[in-house]
């Protein structure tokens, strides 16, 4: 949990703390939602740089050296102006600090994946998302609150980069395995690497939960902070609930999520659990728009996030195995981030054609289609199964 916090955090000082300074200096919502698929984008692609983690240097190191480049990239973020003039080089920024933080994610998934017994899996992904949601609150509330009341936004941004760089400490407490894939050499380990990623997409369980992944089930991308004046509410209330109080409710939304997740099936908590999601926007789409209100549906959505990110993580622990691990998990996490991608440029031009209800609306009904569509396709090659055997 501490190990993956910095991962969110970058995603949260983008999509919470610039994304509040960015429209309250006159950007639009379609721009802040590019700025914020720009930070996801690195993650989209991650799979095809998730091999060198599995044959090079050991996990650790690569998590200092991940770790490191990540704080950079946070405290770089405060010496450009949050503007529509600054806007370019912020997207620079957000890019490479962003693609820092996939090594330091892959570094943590490959040590989760050796490390946890299959009927912990659940809980595993839980506590694992836990850490990124709780560091999405941190960097989005935390970092909010302080260039709020600092006398200049480098100052917020290097305190919440000085706090990525603690999160190194918590090494101390894992053991990493062996490099047995890049024993052979480099060539020979990316070979093997590949082989074993094919071995799970192949198998049925396998290529079930690589479709689930790009399909736009749970994605939560609404940009609840850029749409957080249309509720009438105040920057401390945004700063809350997208914030600090927002990371602990899907921090406890990933535990919960990840307990279910060991006691049934993983794959349909994760669909069940994005029909959730849909029905807490379409909720906030028709209620009425007040700071209540806000707060209320919010914290509702933000909890089913935590539901889904932790339903994904079990599904995928639980079909990669070990072995290549880093390329396997992250295989699939580049395809959950393309829905998380696409979504994000969907929900900002729905809001800019239709307003906030109308972006609702497009977000819910695609995921009860992508769940419908899930339930056939798992039904079919099922039957499948049964008429060839």
């Amino acid at each position: 949990m501490v190990l993956i916090a910095p991962f969110g955090v970058v995603s949260g000082y983008v999509s919470v703390t610039l994304a509040y300074q960015l429209t309250h200096a006159g950007a639009s919502v379609g721009q802040v939602a590019a700025l914020m698929a720009i930070c996801i984008l690195p993650n989209t692609w991650k799979f095809f740089w998730a091999p060198v983690i599995d044959v090079t240097l050991s996990l650790k190191k690569w998590y200092l050296l991940a770790g490191l480049l990540t704080a950079f990239g946070i405290a770089a973020m405060g010496f450009f102006p949050a503007t529509k003039a600054g806007l370019a080089a912020l997207s620079a920024v957000t890019f490479l600090a962003s693609l820092a933080s996939t090594f330091l994610g892959m570094s943590v998934d490959s040590l989760m994946a050796h490390g946890t017994p299959e009927e912990f899996k659940g809980r595993a992904g839980g506590w694992s998302q836990a850490g990124n949601l709780g560091g999405n609150g941190i960097g989005g509330g935390l970092g909010l609150f302080l260039v709020s009341r600092l006398p200049s936004p480098w100052m917020a941004s290097c305190i919440v980069g000085g706090l990525c760089l603690l999160c190194c400490l918590a090494l101390a407490g894992v053991s990493a395995p062996g490099r047995s894939l890049g024993e052979a050499g480099l060539l020979p380990g990316l070979a093997a690497t590949f082989k074993d990623v094919w071995a799970v997409v192949k198998r049925r369980a396998g290529a079930l939960a690589l479709i689930l992944c790009f399909l736009p089930i749970g994605a939560g991308a609404a940009p609840l902070s850029a749409i957080a004046s249309e509720w009438r509410a105040s920057a401390d209330t945004v700063a809350l609930i997208t914030g600090v109080l927002g990371g602990i409710i899907s921090a406890i939304g990933c535990l919960v999520g990840g307990w279910y997740c060991d006691r049934m099936d993983r794959k349909a908590a994760y669909v069940w659990f994005g029909i959730f999601q849909a029905a807490a926007a379409v909720a906030m789409a028709l209620l009425p728009r007040s700071p209540a209100m806000y707060i209320l549906w919010a914290s509702v959505y933000t909890f089913t996030s935590g539901l889904t990110y932790a339903a994904f993580t079990a599904f995928v622990l639980e079909v990669i195995g070990q072995g290549a691990a880093a390329t396997k998990y992250n295989a699939m996490a580049s395809m959950s981030n393309l829905p998380i991608y696409y979504m994000t440029n969907i929900d900002g031009w729905a809001h800019d054609r239709w307003g906030s209800t109308g972006m609702f609306f497009v977000e819910s009904g695609l995921a009860v289609a992508g769940a419908l569509l899930f339930v056939g396709l798992a039904r079919t090659r099922l039957r499948g199964r049964v008429m060839a055997a």
